[in-house]
C-alpha cells in the first residue's frame, strides 16, 4: 500500500488517487487510477485515462499539443517520458518499464529547418505520427519509440531497443533497431478472461 506524503518522509511524495484526480481537469479518468504526485504532465484537458492504471513518480507526460488515451490496466513506470504531439495510445494490458521514451513527434535533422520549441514553427519541419501500443504489448526499460510505430497485440520489446519501425503481433524484439527474436506465449489471454470474470464479480 503506498504511504501518503509525509513531511517526516519527504523522499515519498506519494499518489493522487481517482478521487482527486477528477479534479484536475484530465478528459477523462477511471476507476482505481493513481499518478505519482511527482509526475509532470503538461496538457490534462488532452488525457483520457482508464480503469486500473498507475504512473510512477518522475514520468514526463507532454500532451498540450496533442493526445495521450491510456486504456484500462495500464502501467507506466517511473522516469518515463511521453510526448504526445502527434498522438499516443496505450491500449489495455499494456506497459511500459522504467525510463521508456515515446516520441510521436520529432525535428527534421537534415539540416533543411530550424529545430527545437523555442522557434516559431513556420520555420520547422516537424514530423508528427501517432504512437500506438496494442493490447498486452510491454516494453522494456530505457528503450525508445519514434513517431509512427504501432506495436501490435501481444508485442514485448526487450530493455535498451529502438523501434523506429511497426512490430507484427506476438512477437519479442530486442536490439537498435529491434528486430524480432522469436514468438511470445499468448497464454495469457486465458488469465485476462480470468482476471475480467473476477472483476465483473465484483459490487
Amino acid at each position: 500500500m503506498n504511504q501518503p506524503p509525509s513531511p517526516s518522509n519527504p523522499f515519498n511524495p506519494g499518489y493522487f488517487h481517482t478521487d482527486e484526480l477528477l479534479e484536475f481537469g484530465f478528459r477523462q479518468v477511471g476507476r482505481n487510477v493513481s499518478i505519482a504526485r511527482n509526475t509532470t504532465i503538461i496538457g490534462l484537458h488532452n488525457i483520457s485515462i482508464g480503469d486500473n492504471v498507475r504512473i510512477d513518480g518522475n514520468t514526463t507526460i507532454a500532451a498540450h499539443a496533442g493526445s495521450l488515451t491510456v486504456g484500462h490496466h495500464v502501467h507506466i513506470g517511473g522516469g518515463c517520458f511521453l510526448a504526445c504531439a502527434g498522438s499516443v495510445t496505450l491500449e489495455d494490458f499494456s506497459g511500459l518499464s522504467q525510463g521508456v521514451r515515446i516520441y510521436s513527434s520529432s525535428d527534421d535533422y537534415s539540416g533543411e529547418a530550424l529545430t527545437n520549441p523555442t522557434v516559431p514553427r513556420a520555420y520547422l519541419n516537424l514530423r508528427l505520427a501517432p504512437v500506438v501500443l496494442g493490447r498486452h504489448v510491454i516494453v522494456g526499460s530505457g528503450s525508445v519509440l519514434l513517431p509512427g510505430v504501432h506495436l501490435h497485440e501481444g508485442v514485448a520489446v526487450g530493455s535498451l531497443s529502438l523501434v523506429a519501425k511497426s512490430l507484427d503481433a506476438w512477437g519479442v524484439y530486442a536490439g537498435t533497431p529491434a528486430r524480432r527474436i522469436k514468438e511470445r506465449s499468448k497464454t495469457l489471454l486465458s488469465l485476462e478472461q480470468m482476471l475480467l470474470a473476477e472483476e465483473r464479480q465484483k459490487p
